[in-house]
């Protein structure tokens, strides 16, 4: 789960890193509130999860509560990047003197963790790192070990920050794997992480990814989701316990187990419905190695909610699961939904007690249900019977 930047300020303070007071609001006249409590200068930025909100015009300096106001109502309702901007932070405006860059992150490629900085932060880092890479130092950190105190000067003096600040640069850099650590994140980055014309060290900026497979040991984190933007399909599959990812602009359906075999009929669909008009698959939906009656019921009811869907493929290849079991699942998901199944289901079934399940299907003949022997020719059906019904 990415976090807004106000979010991840709450966590940074929680976990000692220095931040500016601010406060968030949903509208003109409590930015006005808000800055008249600040009583200095403030900086008015648009709350979306994703980069680039200063070139598109998303953070706006505001010398009074008034103007405060003006450049909320301007920045409220703004499009960035595809992404509405219902909120802004007021936050207490800072004199800058020099920027920095820094980040932890999971390093996939080498399965460890990175630590990233430079002594030259702000808008274009990832300019510099593309164009000077040499500029950006590339730390890994063990596991184990982590990053403490002489981890962290040594990433601070690879980086070449100034003297000056070194010390503290290093605390916060402490302070930020402790908020990595204990939050379960995939990313804790702060850009720009600046110096004030008094040598202090601030965070005006913040971004974190949490691990949602670690939700179990923080009750917090469900606070963070955001109502207003969060999926609703999305969020009904998650409160049944599913792995499912909606995808804009689909027709056909998805439901398999494995999320290896789930990639790979998207991108079958994909390639089968560019002979039907360019049907594409509307979403990822795992069901993993159970496909219990309730669980495929559950996906069913999920796939069908989608006014996008125009049909379904349920790909399914038995191996912990038999086939027979699957099938049964289907038949039996059918009942449960009843009347709110409308949509046609295209099933292939491989693997484990295969000609058991494909029996059970033929048996239970429902007028939905289309059984397809193989993947490929499974897929362009549901391409044809999206196309057809859209």
């Amino acid at each position: 789960m990415d976090l807004y930047e106000y979010q991840a300020k709450e966590l940074f303070a929680a976990h000692g890193v220095p931040v500016l007071p601010g406060k968030t609001v949903d509208n003109a006249d409590a930015a006005a509130e808000a800055a008249a409590e600040i009583g200095k200068a403030v900086v008015v930025k648009a709350q979306v999860k994703t980069g680039g909100r200063g070139k598109a015009g998303g953070v706006k300096l505001a010398e009074t509560a008034e103007e405060a106001k003006e450049k909320a109502a301007a920045i409220l309702g703004m499009d960035i990047k595809g992404h509405t901007v219902h909120r802004v932070l007021v936050t207490e405006a800072s004199d800058i003197a020099e920027e920095y860059y820094f980040s932890f992150l999971l390093d996939r490629a080498n399965r460890s963790f990175l630590a990233m900085c430079s002594a030259e932060g702000g808008m274009e880092i990832e300019q510099l790192a593309v164009e000077r890479p040499e500029a950006l130092a590339r730390i890994p950190i063990d596991a184990i070990t982590g990053a403490d105190r002489a981890k962290a000067d040594e990433i601070v003096a690879a980086a070449k920050i100034p003297a000056a600040v070194a010390d503290q640069v290093a605390e916060v850099i402490v302070k930020l794997w402790e908020t990595f650590v204990g939050e379960d994140a995939t990313l804790v980055e702060v850009n720009p992480l600046v110096r004030d014309p008094q040598d202090k060290v601030l965070a005006l900026d913040g971004k974190v990814t949490l691990d949602d497979n670690a939700d179990f040991r923080h009750p917090g984190h469900a606070a963070f989701v955001d109502q207003l933007t969060e999926n609703p399909l999305e969020a009904k599959a998650k409160a049944k316990g599913l792995n499912y990812v909606k995808l804009e602009g689909g027709q056909v359906g998805i439901i398999g187990n494995g999320a290896g075999l789930v990639m790979s009929t998207l991108d079958v669909v994909a390639y089968a419905g560019e002979k039907h008009g360019g049907v594409k698959p509307a979403n990822f939906l795992d069901i993993g190695g159970g496909a219990s009656a309730q669980v495929m019921a559950d996906g069913l009811d999920v796939i069908l909610g989608d006014p996008d869907v125009k049909s379904v493929f349920v790909n399914v290849f038995g191996g912990i699961t038999a086939c027979d079991a699957v099938a049964t699942g289907i038949v039996e998901a059918l009942k449960i939904l009843g009347d709110s199944a409308t949509k046609p289901l295209v099933v292939r079934l491989d693997g484990n007690n295969v000609a058991e399940g494909r029996r059970i299907l033929d048996e239970a003949n429902h007028p939905l249900v289309t059984l397809v022997d193989t993947m490929d020719n499974a897929a362009d059906k549901a391409a044809e019977l999206a196309a057809a019904r859209a």
